[in-house]
Order: structure tokens, then C-alpha cells, then sequence
């Protein structure tokens, strides 16, 4: 049975059972909205993440999708609503603020320095020092431990990462962040664009590893649906700046996901006929 809720701001399907009570979640994004000038990024939106949970937030290009998570993670602020971190109300100036409350983010481009090694990219900007040196023998330890722990297998982690596959700098970005203070929640901005099979397959498999240990709520941003659905909890589509989606993963499926995201072009293209008839 399908059943439509207006949940601020846009038509959600409610197709997933029970909601999570307040109390069950980690995360909460409540009314975000974001304006550039007199272009609306967000409308209205909310967003909830539970504790251990992995969501997958999907969309076409321009949606909204990494504006969200730049909010969340506090590289800019909404134009209004309000972002719940255990229940308490929280307001980030920073992306250094908001991974000291717990919440980091692995973006695209990795924020990796490609002629440091493994063990020094680990630690960048969180280096252990013993004054006025370096503790480069502990940052090779818990590199190596850190890194073997979550299944990722490297010859070693004194080489440069400019030596290393996509897929290996994407898992040390991720180990990174997960192995830092404090960490509660972790955002991955497209972890799969640009990979092949065999290097997609890996990062799908430390995804899978984090979820089985579930001391981190993960939000990932991905175009490939099936990928999506072979890791997630719970899916949330967002259209036009809105979330228009909130399912779980065993209630949808790749054709479901992808005949709204199909619809959602053909009704752009009747709209774009029309003006030009009309013109």
C-alpha cells in the first residue's frame, strides 16, 4: 500500500513502515532550506539518519545532493532550519567544528596530499606530536592497525599515496575519518564516481564492514542504484531541491528508483515543449 505525506515542504512516498522515533536517530535535518541570490538549492527540507544506519541519498545532477551534505557537515550554513546532533540542536561554523561534535566527510576529491605517504595522510592536520617532533613511529602503527582492521590492504604505509589506486585513496580517506575522535556520523560525496568494478567493489565492501560494526551512521551519495540498494539501510531521492523519497532499500527496487528519476525528465521535457509552443 503506497501512501503519500506531506512532510514540509514536498510530496513524500511514506512506503517504508514505521518512522524512527526521534530517540532512534542521530541525525535530524529539519526544515533546511538554501538560497544563492535568487537561485533556491533547498526547499524545506528534512532528513533523518538513524543510529548505525546507512542512507543512501540520491538525484540528478544539481538536485541538491552535495549542498546538503555541505550544510551537515558545516562548510556553509543554511538560509533557515535547524540540524539535530543526538537531539540537541547544533550550529556549525566550520567543518573542523562539526568533525569535533562528530560528524566528518569524505568529499570527491579526497582532501589527500598525493607526495605524503599513507601514514602521514592518516593523520593530516591530527598529527601526534612530541614536541618539537613528530611521532612518526605511532602514526605507522595506527595507520597500519587502523587500516587492517577495516580489511584494507596495503604493501605498506610508507609509500606515497600518489603510488596508490583510486579506490585505495578513497579507503584511506574514509579510514581517516572514521578512525577520528569522536566520530558519530560520516559522509561520503560520491565514493564510487570515476571507479571501476574492481576498485567500486571495495569501497562497497568497507561500507558494508562499517555497517556490520555500527558505531557510525554513514550518508553516501551515489548514482548507481543498485549500488546503492546493495549497502543501504534506507533510500531518500531528492528532485528540485526537495526530498521527494524516503524508503527502505528491501521495499524498492533499481526499476522503481528509476522510472521517478525517468519521470522527472519527461515532465521537464513536456514543460520545456510547452514554453517553446507557447514562445
Amino acid at each position: 500500500m503506497t501512501s503519500d505525506n506531506d512532510l514540509g515542504g514536498g510530496t513524500v512516498s511514506s512506503e517504508v513502515g514505521a518512522f524512527s522515533t526521534p530517540t532512534d536517530d542521530i541525525l535530524r535535518v529539519e526544515h533546511i532550506s538554501k538560497r544563492y541570490g535568487a537561485v533556491t538549492a533547498l526547499v524545506d527540507v528534512n532528513l533523518r539518519l538513524a543510529r548505525g544506519e546507512v542512507l543512501g541519498l540520491i538525484g540528478d545532477n544539481g538536485a541538491g545532493k552535495s549542498t546538503l551534505l555541505k550544510i551537515i557537515c558545516g562548510f556553509q550554513p543554511p538560509t533557515s532550519g535547524r540540524i539535530l546532533l543526538e537531539g540537541r540542536e547544533v550550529h556549525f561554523s566550520s567543518v573542523q567544528q562539526a568533525r569535533a561534535a562528530g560528524i566528518d566527510v569524505v568529499y570527491q576529491d579526497l582532501a589527500l596530499v598525493p607526495q605524503l605517504t599513507v601514514y602521514h595522510n592518516m593523520f593530516l592536520n591530527r598529527e601526534p606530536v612530541r614536541w618539537p617532533l613528530l611521532r612518526n613511529r605511532v602514526m605507522r602503527k595506527l595507520s597500519r592497525e587502523h587500516l587492517d582492521d577495516m580489511g584494507v590492504h596495503l604493501p605498506s604505509v610508507n609509500v606515497e599515496v600518489a603510488s596508490l589506486s583510486g579506490g585505495q585513496r578513497q579507503a584511506i580517506a574514509v579510514a581517516r575519518s572514521v578512525y577520528s575522535e569522536n566520530n558519530k556520523v560520516l559522509l561520503l560525496d560520491e565514493p564510487l564516481a570515476a571507479m571501476g568494478v574492481k576498485e567500486g567493489a571495495m569501497i562497497l565492501d568497507l561500507v558494508r564492514g562499517l555497517k556490520e560494526r555500527g558505531n557510525v551512521s554513514i550518508i553516501i551519495i551515489a548514482h548507481n542504484y543498485g549500488q546503492v540498494l546493495e549497502v543501504c539501510d534506507r533510500v531518500n531521492l531528492l528532485q528540485g531541491g526537495r526530498i521527494t523519497y524516503d524508503k527502505y532499500s528491501s521495499e524498492t527496487s533499481v526499476e522503481e528508483l528509476t522510472e521517478r528519476v525517468v519521470a522527472e525528465y519527461r515532465k521537464a521535457l513536456e514543460e520545456r515543449q510547452r514554453e517553446q509552443r507557447s514562445a
